[in-house]
């Protein structure tokens, strides 16, 4: 039995107000929950038992999961404390059912990845290897930790984050996704806070055990900031990146029950959720756009989310902004980059703008 591990555990902190009352990987992703794009590629894999490591919000992964009816075995192994990534997974191993021997996936839930996962598997055993690790290449690794190898893959050190050019001595990163033999993560100290990264990686490779690197250049992208949200949702509908999940590429993905004006363009990878309403010509451009969510007529949106329940005003503009579910924005704003707002907030026309105005001031008495 081919098992897995997805580390789903995380406060999503820099998705807020998103995660507020969701789990990060719950979060709608190219129209289905990210963590069924990472199950879908689990299944692909030939994986038959997946352990849920989860610790914020743990019930709704039960509850989204309730009437999973594939051939698919699914545990759950709630941490009542912060175990780190190490103590996450040393406590979801608990539930796994192979031998000491076998080889066990584990990713991180907020990494969208194209790597093949059998490949992943196969390096593994053909390395007789203790960990595998996916390696994947940036043009920038200053804000990664960085791994380098030797001429085999074999993994020489793990470095913290470089603080100049002259640290950077190679610009592979870890990619969130491993293969473990199951008698080293039962060699993971339980009941106590570990982390993977700075505890038991390093503790391999000094052991000498044999650690080993799976270097790809498939895609690649961490879906922990709003942006990259949105990016990542959009890449899975225009093609860039994959799913089995999502059919084919496609400019859009509009819920049956939207309604979407024909004048409105709907662009670049952006989604629509349900019984949401899109005015006259309004732009949505590489946005996620929730359900029972209103556009009103000449409203701009560019690389944003819009949460369920909420609406946006006429000729409102909208560029790398996040609006919480049942929020208001009224006519005529101007929401700069950045601008993140709370769940249930309103404000009223005009309210907020970057450029001027030539509306009067109210008069005061």
């Amino acid at each position: 039995m081919q098992e897995a591990i997805i580390l789903v555990g995380g406060k999503g902190t820099r998705l807020r107000p998103l995660t507020n009352h969701t789990p990060k990987p719950l979060l709608n992703v190219a129209g289905s929950s990210f963590i069924r794009h990472q199950i879908a590629k689990l299944m692909d894999a030939g994986v038959e038992h997946v352990v849920f490591a989860t610790s914020y919000l743990a019930s709704l992964f039960e509850e989204e999961f309730k009437d999973f009816s594939q051939e698919l075995q699914i545990s759950y192994a709630v941490e009542s404390v912060p175990l780190g990534t190490g103590g996450a997974i040393r406590n979801a191993a608990r539930l796994l059912r192979g031998t000491s021997d076998a080889p066990v996936l584990i990713l991180n839930g907020d990494i969208l990845s194209g790597v093949d996962l059998r490949a992943i598997l196969e390096h593994h055993e053909a390395h007789a290897a203790d960990v595998t690790l996916h390696l994947t290449r940036v043009a920038d690794p200053r804000a990664f930790g960085l791994v380098p190898t030797d001429e085999s893959g074999r993994v020489l050190s793990f470095l913290e984050k470089p603080k100049t050019a002259e640290e950077c001595v190679t610009d592979q990163i870890n990619a969130g996704c491993y293969v473990f033999s199951r008698s080293v993560l039962d060699a993971i100290p339980a009941d106590r806070e570990v982390s993977v990264e700075q505890e038991t990686f390093p503790q391999l490779v000094a052991q000498g055990r044999r650690v080993f690197g799976h270097t790809t250049a498939d895609y690649w992208r961490d879906l922990g900031t709003p942006l990259a949200f949105v990016h990542g949702s959009a890449d899975l509908i225009t093609g860039k990146a994959t799913s089995p999940l999502v059919d084919r590429p496609a400019e859009a993905l509009i819920h049956p029950t939207a309604t979407v004006d024909p004048t409105a363009r709907v662009t670049g990878g952006s989604t629509i959720g349900p019984h949401a309403v899109i005015g006259a010509h309004v732009v949505v451009d590489r946005s996620i756009i929730g359900g029972k969510v209103t556009v009103a007529d000449g409203a701009r949106i560019h690389e944003s989310v819009v949460d369920h329940d909420s609406s946006i005003g006429s000729e409102s503009f909208l560029h790398e902004v996040v609006v919480g579910c049942h929020a208001h924005v009224g006519a005529q704003n101007e929401l700069p980059a950045q601008l993140r707002l709370s769940c249930g907030i309103r404000i009223p026309a005009q309210g907020v703008r970057v450029s001027g105005t030539a509306v009067a001031c109210p008069t005061v008495h």
